[in-house]
């Protein structure tokens, strides 16, 4: 149960970080423009960071404490969901085993009946996981507005003129998602 909601979530992390991608690029484009392009001397002075807005999801105090609470809620309904489907297997091989030795009237409302039971399971897991994401993301959106407010006072602090979520290589030298994490409680 754990596992598959920790993968759930893990999996929101991954999207979203595939969803800022594309913006990323063109901040970065955008960035090596300013840094790139021979202009006033304040462009050349530019200082640039880096947050990996996926290592905030996965490994900041906040996340770890959304992912634990969403485990919680939505376990109750994973373990019934879990009995369902043990439920329509065993049904499903007790139809097998006994279909030969069946009339055809019975046969075909057993069928009926696991089709049914076959539907109910599909739409229930269809909700539970549409649950699932809108909760997750509640939880994950108030994360990412305080890790954004973080990383406007890290930069304003320490004076970047422009901070990177998300790019597909990114020195070391540059990255602060360290120092948002602990802005952000760990």
């Amino acid at each position: 149960m754990k596992s598959k909601l920790v993968l759930n979530v893990s999996a929101l992390s991954r999207s979203i970080a595939r969803g800022q991608r594309a913006l990323a690029m063109a901040a970065v484009v955008g960035a090596v423009s300013l840094v790139a392009t021979p202009a006033p001397a304040q462009a050349q002075g530019t200082k640039v960071g880096f947050v990996s807005t996926e290592r905030i999801l996965r490994d900041s105090k906040p996340a770890k404490a959304a992912q634990t609470k969403i485990e919680s809620e939505f376990k109750k309904r994973d373990q019934e969901l879990q009995n369902l489907a043990n439920t329509l297997r065993n049904q499903a091989q007790k139809f097998d085993k006994d279909a030969p030795v069946m009339s055809e009237s019975d046969r075909i409302r057993r069928q009926r009946e696991l089709a049914d039971l076959d539907s109910d399971l599909q739409r229930k897991r269809r909700e539970f996981q549409e649950d699932f994401n809108r909760r997750r993301n509640e939880e994950f959106s108030s994360i990412v507005e305080k890790a954004d407010a973080a990383i406007k006072n890290i930069a304003e602090g320490q004076g970047y003129d422009l901070i990177i979520q998300d790019a597909v290589t990114v020195n070391p030298r540059v990255d602060i998602t360290d120092q948002v994490l602990q802005a952000l409680g760990g």
